[in-house]
């Protein structure tokens, strides 16, 4: 039975979004071809007619996950609350795969690592464009700077087995930035879609 163009569209776009969230659940190592086909409602073979390897597979789901990472940053200063904030703290499958993947990267492939940083640069990019600044340079360096402080409060928060200790850290990180960093009026918020 031939399956359509269209079909094969929509099997990829289900197997990309059922990796990303499996990945960022449990790692790349944990999850299998076949957990990945079986939670798209595809059978095991039909995986090589999209992919040639697990590897592929890795580097195809961090390019399209990290294609949308940025989406809902409208309000910069509320869109860092809802990141350090319990509940992406609690659900790593639905939240930012650059906190659930990052530290795994370096055991991937080039390919994979190159998808990462192509993903982490246009990230940065729009970040630093809706954040206030003198100049691009001092935007990008805010960017940064704050970028791996969130991500780095949720691998964090997520590590440790202490919810208080684990609140604390997203709290003090957002108050941290708060006092850092001035507030993102809205003429920046708006520099943030262009």
């Amino acid at each position: 039975m031939k399956v359509s163009r269209e079909q094969m569209v929509e099997n990829r776009r289900r197997i990309l979004q059922e990796a990303s969230r499996l990945f960022r659940d449990r790692g790349f190592a944990a999850v299998t071809v076949a957990d990945v086909m079986k939670a798209a409602g595809q059978t095991h073979g039909g995986f090589y007619g999209h992919f040639a390897s697990k590897d592929d597979l890795i580097a195809a789901t961090i390019a399209d996950t990290l294609a949308g990472e940025s989406a809902g940053m409208a309000d910069i200063d509320a869109w860092t609350d809802a990141y350090l904030s319990p509940l992406h703290r609690e659900n790593p499958d639905q939240g930012c795969p650059m906190a659930s993947l990052a530290g795994l990267m370096r055991h991937q492939t080039p390919e994979a690592r190159a998808a990462m940083t192509h993903g982490l640069n246009a990230h940065i990019d729009r970040f630093a464009r809706g954040l206030p600044g003198d100049g691009d340079a001092e935007r990008r360096q805010a960017a940064i700077g704050r970028w791996a402080a969130m991500v780095g409060a949720v691998v964090l928060s997520r590590a440790v087995d202490d919810t208080a200790l684990s609140d604390e850290v997203l709290r003090e990180t957002r108050a941290w930035i708060a006092a850092t960093q001035p507030a993102v009026h809205a003429d920046h918020e708006q520099d943030a879609h262009t």
